[in-house]
């Protein structure tokens, strides 16, 4: 085994352990999913260093991609934010283990993947930006209705709405919701806060609250 092979097994582990541990247990705390990032870097790392070389390194990463679809899609449902970090390390592990012979641009690119992660999950990355699956305990037909709705019990201004459900006999609507919520230290208008109050002396509401409004109302 060269320099440039141990060196890049080096730089994988490390990069594997950043991602991880660094990065994902740090923010999410999911355990099950350490141990599926680990084995999936260190096993593609391995496949590709025994069979990996230039005239097959393009087919091989795509069929190892190929493979993590196959086995995301028989498994336990997972977030988009947890693919990410899968491909991620599927990646690395495919970089560090084809032969080369400088193995400095490859600890470069490793690099950029976990910055760019590192920033995109950040938790001031699009920190207002929110989703929730609402059932709201009326049928809600109009688009406009639904969204005054939903702003009025979310307290945010909602960006995106998708109806999953309109049970017209129950008198239900399901709907996936995304929304913004404001700014910390600012006042909702004059109206919005006469809608607040409004919803909160209604009798009809909504099944799902947003954590933010739950933490408020604790304190």
């Amino acid at each position: 085994m060269t320099t440039s092979a141990l060196i890049l097994i080096g730089i994988d582990l490390a990069a594997a352990l950043v991602l991880s541990l660094g990065l994902y247990y740090r923010r999410h705390h999911r355990r099950d999913l350490v141990v599926a990032f680990l084995g999936v870097n260190v096993g593609v790392m391995a496949v590709a260093a025994v069979l990996g070389t230039a005239e097959v390194a393009m087919g091989l990463g795509l069929g190892l991609f190929g493979v993590l679809s196959i086995i995301r899609l028989r498994s336990s449902e997972i977030t988009q934010r947890e693919v990410a970090y899968y491909f991620a390390a599927l990646a690395i592990g495919l970089l560090t283990g084809l032969p080369q012979t400088d193995p400095w641009p490859v600890a470069a690119l490793v690099a950029l993947i976990l910055v760019v992660l590192w920033a995109a999950d950040h938790p001031a990355f699009l920190a207002r930006s929110r989703h929730q699956v609402v059932r709201l305990d009326r049928a809600v037909a109009d688009e406009g209705e639904l969204r005054a709705e939903l702003e009025t019990r979310l307290g945010g201004t909602v960006t995106s709405t998708t109806v999953q459900e309109l049970d017209l006999v129950n008198d239900t609507t399901l709907v996936d919701v995304r929304y913004r919520v404001p700014r910390v230290g600012t006042r909702p208008a004059r109206g919005d806060r006469a809608a607040l109050d409004s919803g909160r002396g209604s009798g009809r509401g909504a099944s799902a609250v947003p954590a933010p409004a739950l933490e408020g109302a604790r304190r």
